[in-house]
């Protein structure tokens, strides 16, 4: 089979809005990449697959209205995902909103990762980078996510930190020992301030002396309401 033929197969199998480079056919056919990307420049240029940005293409969804373009998770998963490893998750701005937290959306997009990363725009949005210091994985993102929802406490919008506090710490409570015991750990590598209020709203489920040998004993934190509503909170130091 021609590897011209080779490349027009896999494409024929990726999913509408799936975006692709050269990269996903060097494995599959034994040509140059300069070969692989005048062919799909070739294919870009009769509309049979549309050019998203330098070296990106996908395969559109074709509707009476328009193409459709990829989604937001497609369009930036070079900045989530390296070489089938998870390197980055939407957090803070980003899912507030799908964490029940506000019902404000923005246009600026928030990405937790481990190293630093200049800001960049796509599809009019302001991608703006976390660092996160415990290493990230599929299945601690859920985690971080909530986490960095206590760190970012006193920024999200439209809302107040008490009842930010009640609506997470009622996610709290679906997790079990093993997820909580999860979290704390993950916790550790987070500012004070926030181990504070974790250990303020995890109390009553689960042994937290980890949480309160972890921190100075004189420092007060400073989270306006949330002694009024979370008498425990005396045990945080949180004023």
């Amino acid at each position: 089979m021609k590897s011209t033929d080779i490349i027009q197969s896999k494409i024929n199998k990726f999913p509408n809005g799936y975006i692709f480079t050269y990269k996903d056919f060097m494995s599959d056919v034994d040509v140059s990449f300069e070969a692989i990307v005048k062919y799909l420049n070739r294919l870009s240029s009769s509309n049979a697959i549309v050019k998203y940005a330098k070296g990106k293409y996908y395969k559109p969804k074709r509707t009476v209205f328009g193409d459709l373009k990829p989604d937001l998770n497609e369009v930036l998963k070079d900045l989530l995902v390296e070489d089938g490893a998870v390197i980055g998750y939407f957090t803070g701005i980003s899912i507030f909103s799908d964490l029940g937290l506000t019902t404000q959306i923005g246009a600026e997009i928030q990405i937790g990762r481990i190293s630093p990363k200049v800001a960049v725009v796509r599809e009019n949005y302001r991608i703006s980078f976390i660092i996160q210091k415990n290493i990230i994985t599929k299945d601690n993102i859920q985690y971080l996510q909530l986490l960095d929802a206590l760190k970012l406490i006193k920024k999200i919008p439209d809302t107040t930190i008490v009842q930010s506090c009640k609506v997470i710490q009622a996610k709290f409570k679906k997790y079990n020992n093993r997820q909580l015991k999860v979290l704390i750990r993950l916790s550790l590598k987070y500012p004070a301030n926030t181990r504070a209020l974790l250990g303020c709203l995890l109390e009553e489920l689960i042994d937290v002396s980890v949480l309160n040998k972890s921190l100075n004993p004189t420092t007060h934190y400073e989270f306006n309401g949330v002694l009024d509503e979370f008498p425990n909170a005396k045990n945080w130091n949180i004023v």
